[in-house]
């Protein structure tokens, strides 16, 4: 098994990056999230995941361990193959898409391109317990809880608003939840004007 591989980026695309070590250039298929952290580097390390089938032997390269563990997990989910969950780890951060687990957010995940209702619903039960046990969700507390809970309905309104208005969903969702958590009391208009002042 290939734990990673070290050497110079010879070329890079948002899918796949060429990493040759040893004179040997490996074609690793890669997240958009792993392609923004290695854009600039000459020298990388990459965590290595392997399919090896009759028909094909396929290297994955991840960025740090938490995004392969992430990967690890999504790719054990009835219906999600590695090429899906690619596409969700270049949808969101591993922090953002543990979120979305963590609190039962289906509509967040359902907004990556290919991921359906019950796709989305089985992601949420079949790894919420698994990704806090497995430490992969620093922000989750070991125990599984989440800290202050939100009002969902606020949440899922202010969120969409913010979407509507051309902002990405899964930074908004973060900051949607820090507002609420702080002030849970306010109308979605209030938590859309103070979302709108923090999202990057």
């Amino acid at each position: 098994m290939i734990e990673y591989i070290r050497g110079e980026l010879t070329e890079l695309t948002p899918a796949l990056a060429t990493v040759e070590a040893a004179g040997v250039g490996y074609g690793l298929n890669i997240s958009l999230n792993t392609f923004t952290a290695i854009q600039t580097k000459k020298e990388v390390k990459l965590y290595v995941y392997e399919i090896i089938r009759e028909d094909t032997h396929l290297l994955y390269g991840f960025y740090n361990k938490k995004e392969r563990e992430m990967f690890e997990q999504l790719i054990t989910v009835s219906g999600v193959g590695a090429n899906t969950a690619r596409m969700m780890l270049s949808g969101m951060s591993v922090s953002e898409l543990c979120n979305a687990i963590s609190t039962g957010n289906a509509k967040l995940i359902q907004s990556i391109k290919g991921i359906g209702k019950m796709t989305a619903q089985r992601i949420i039960v079949d790894l919420r317990d698994k990704i806090v046990a497995l430490g992969i969700a620093d922000e989750i507390p070991a125990g599984g809880t989440m800290t202050a809970p939100v009002n969902n309905a606020v949440r899922d309104e202010a969120v969409a608003a913010l979407t509507m208005l051309g902002f990405s969903p899964a930074p908004t969702q973060k900051v949607v939840v820090q507002i609420l958590q702080q002030q849970p009391e306010l109308p979605v208009e209030q938590v859309v004007k103070l979302a709108l002042k923090q999202i990057k």
